[in-house]
C-alpha cells in the first residue's frame, strides 16, 4: 500500500496535524490501533473536556518548566485563543470557568469529536482503525491489522502515539523501543499527573479511601498551592497531587524518599491556631478543640492522627505546627499505566525545528511522544494540538520543498 502522508496515532495531535495537511490538499491516511479515534481524548472529556486555560499567556507558557523554551515558538502559533477560535469553529462554544480553565459548553468530548472527524473526512483525509504500528521495514511501515499484516509506503509520515499512560486506550510507549533501535535519542518515560503511594494503616485506610481533602493547600520543590485531593487505598490523588507531581517524583527518583507538606487550615496563621487552642479549657476532647480552634474534623483530623499518632499529647504550639505544616511521607508514584500524562520521550535534540526526526529524515513526531509535561488544566490538550500542528506545517514544508 502507498499513501501520501500516513499519520500513526488518531489522538489530538495526530488529527491537529491531519487537519493542517488535508487543508492543503495533501494525500492523507491515518492510522490507529483502536477500533476508533481519538478515544483517549473521549475519556478525558467525559466529566468535561478542559480544552486550554484562560490565563496570561506568559503564564501559561511557563507551565511547561524545561520544555518552555522549545515549545514556546509552537505555541505561539496555535496559543490558547486559537484554541478556543478552533474548538468554536467546531461548534463547541467555549466558556472560562472560575478555574480559567477552558470548557465546550456541552462539557462532554463527544461532540466535538464528531464534528472534527466529520470535518477531516470532508477534507479527504481516509481513516484505518485496528492498525497497530510495529515497526518499519525498508522504510515502510510495518502494521498488524484485522486483515492481516500490512506494510505500507509513504512520502512522509508522523508518529504520534501518545505516551505511556492510560495503555487500554491505546498509548502503551511500545514505540520507545522501536525508535531507540533506528538511533533516536529517548529519555525514560516517567508517571506525570500522578499519585503516590503512602503507607497507611489499615484502620485508616478502611475508613477514609476515597475521601476527599477539602480546603487544603500542598507545599513541595514546585511551590505552594491550594485545592484539594482525595485520600485513596494506596495514598494521595487528584488535582492538588498533580500540581506537585512532577516535582515530588523527581524528589523521590532522586532521594529515595521524600514528603508532601499539608496545610490543613489555610488562611489561619500558626499564632492564629495556638492561641485559640489555648483558650480552650483542658477538659474539652482533642477532636473538639480541633473542631472550635481550627475548624478541623473528619478526614482532616484523623490525618492528623495517623501520620502524628502522639499529637493529641502534643502544646497548642506543636498541634498548630502540624496542622499548618502536615509532612505525608510518601513511598513511590503510582504506575505510569494510572497516570494522566507521561513525562520523557523523544529528546528535543533528536528533531529539527520541523519536528522530523533528525536519525529518520522523512519521519515526524508531536504531542506526548517527545519529552515534555504539563499539570492538568488545559495545558496537555493545547501542547498535543500544536505540536501536531507544527509537525503538519513541517511536513508540508518539505513535501512542497521535494517538489520545486
Amino acid at each position: 500500500m502507498k499513501v501520501g502522508i500516513a499519520i500513526v496515532g488518531g489522538g489530538p495531535a495526530g488529527l491537529a496535524a491531519a487537519e493542517i495537511l488535508a487543508t492543503e490538499g495533501h494525500d492523507v491516511h491515518v492510522f490507529d490501533a483502536m477500533p476508533s479515534f481519538g478515544r483517549k481524548m473521549l475519556l478525558a472529556g467525559k466529566t468535561g473536556l478542559n480544552l486550554t486555560h484562560g490565563e496570561a499567556y506568559e503564564t501559561f507558557v511557563s507551565r511547561y518548566g524545561a520544555a518552555a523554551p522549545r515549545l514556546r515558538a509552537t505555541l505561539d502559533v496555535f496559543s490558547p485563543q486559537d484554541v478556543i477560535g478552533w474548538a468554536d469553529g467546531l461548534g463547541a462554544d467555549c466558556f472560562t470557568g472560575s478555574s480559567g480553565r477552558v470548557f465546550p459548553r456541552a462539557m462532554k468530548a463527544s461532540p466535538l469529536m464528531r464534528a472534527w472527524l466529520g470535518r477531516l473526512s470532508e477534507l479527504g483525509v481516509q481513516f484505518h482503525a485496528r492498525h497497530r504500528w510495529t515497526g518499519f521495514s525498508n522504510g515502510a511501515l510495518c502494521f498488524e491489522s484485522s486483515s492481516g499484516d500490512k506494510i505500507v509506503s509513504f512520502d512522509a509520515c508522523l508518529l504520534a502515539l501518545g505516551g505511556a499512560s492510560w495503555p487500554r486506550m491505546g498509548s502503551d510507549g511500545a514505540w520507545a523501543g522501536i525508535l531507540e533501535a533506528e538511533g533516536v535519542e529517548i529519555s525514560p518515560l516517567k508517571p506525570a499527573n500522578c499519585g503516590f503511594d503512602v503507607a497507611w494503616s489499615e484502620s485508616f485506610r478502611g475508613r477514609f479511601a476515597g475521601a476527599p481533602l477539602k480546603s487544603v493547600a500542598g507545599t513541595s520543590p514546585a511551590g505552594t498551592v491550594q485545592g484539594e485531593f482525595v485520600i485513596s487505598r494506596h495514598g494521595i490523588e487528584g488535582s492538588l497531587v498533580y500540581a506537585h507531581s512532577a516535582a515530588l517524583r523527581d524528589a523521590l527518583e532522586h532521594d529515595g524518599r521524600t514528603e508532601f507538606l499539608l496545610d490543613l487550615a489555610p488562611g489561619r496563621s500558626v499564632t492564629r491556631i495556638a492561641g485559640d487552642l489555648s483558650r480552650l479549657p483542658a477538659k474539652v476532647s482533642f477532636s473538639n478543640r480541633l473542631r472550635k480552634a481550627a475548624g478541623i474534623e473528619g478526614v482532616k483530623a484523623a490525618l492528623l492522627r495517623e501520620l502524628v499518632p502522639d499529637i493529641s499529647a502534643g502544646s497548642p504550639e506543636k498541634i498548630a505546627g502540624f496542622i499548618k505544616a502536615l509532612p505525608i511521607p510518601l513511598v513511590r508514584s503510582r504506575p505510569i499505566a494510572e497516570a494522566i500524562s507521561s513525562a520523557g520521550g523523544i529528546r528535543w535534540a533528536a528533531i529539527d525545528e520541523a519536528y522530523m526526526l533528525k536519525a529518520l529524515p522523512g519521519v515526524f513526531v508531536a504531542g506526548e511522544m517527545i519529552d515534555w509535561e504539563a499539570p492538568t488544566g488545559g495545558y496537555l490538550l493545547t501542547a498535543c494540538f500544536a505540536t501536531g500542528r507544527a509537525a503538519g506545517r513541517g511536513i508540508a514544508a518539505r513535501i512542497r520543498a521535494a517538489r520545486a
